[in-house]
């Protein structure tokens, strides 16, 4: 069965362009590529997407308000933010409204692997955005009483790594645990800091200022 996609892009040319790169491609589907989110519930609720790709300037509603609207109703259907913006302000909102992945225009050859990422439970990220990300935290680490209480320290440690940019893989090379183990971790993760993705799991996490 394809991947089901929605997209929300206001400009015409980019609208084709994307169309065009999954028209050919029985793996995935466009189900509407629409020039703004005005009606992004009931669109999302009658065509039930996989994946949603989203700028963030369009007219009428733009791409983080959709978002929220998205997550504050609930759906948890992933969001890849996509668009010219890289600065700390649309970066930081769009991942606190509940963007599941942040890429940049000029990354469109990656778009493909980033919906792919995403599906299986990551947080596609252009290079630019993820290194702006680590250091808007390099913080040193705090006391111990200043961590969130419900989280343990084997929590802890995988979080850092994660906001590090290792994958599961990795962490579980680090921490000389299962793949398996690592992603049990996360699920309880993501429920005590009441989070779909990584990407809202570390930016929960930075407010408690413990990255190294």
């Amino acid at each position: 069965m394809p991947v089901r996609i929605l997209i929300y892009e206001d400009n015409d040319n980019l609208r084709n362009s994307l169309c065009s790169l999954f028209q050919w491609n029985t793996e995935y589907q466009i189900l509407m590529a629409k020039s703004n989110p005005s009606d992004v519930l009931n669109d999302v609720g009658k065509l039930n997407p996989d994946v949603i790709l989203m700028d963030i300037e369009m007219p009428v509603l733009n791409g983080i308000q959709a978002v929220e609207l998205i997550r504050t109703n609930n759906i948890d259907t992933p969001v890849i933010m996509l668009t010219i913006f890289d600065d700390n302000d649309n970066i930081y909102n769009a991942i606190c409204a509940g963007a599941s992945g942040y890429l940049l225009k000029h990354d469109f050859e990656n778009l493909i692997s980033a919906i792919r990422e995403v599906l299986n439970g990551g947080a596609p990220m252009s290079g630019s955005v993820a290194k702006k990300i680590l250091n808007s935290f390099s913080k040193p680490l705090p006391a111990k009483s200043k961590l969130p209480e419900n989280l343990t320290e084997r929590e802890i440690e995988i979080l850092t790594l994660l906001v590090k940019g290792h994958s599961y893989k990795m962490i579980a090379d680090n921490l000389q645990l299962s793949i398996d183990t690592i992603r049990t971790h996360i699920k309880k993760i993501y429920k005590k800091l009441h989070v779909n993705s990584a990407t809202e799991a570390i930016f929960e996490f930075s407010k408690f200022k413990i990255l190294n």
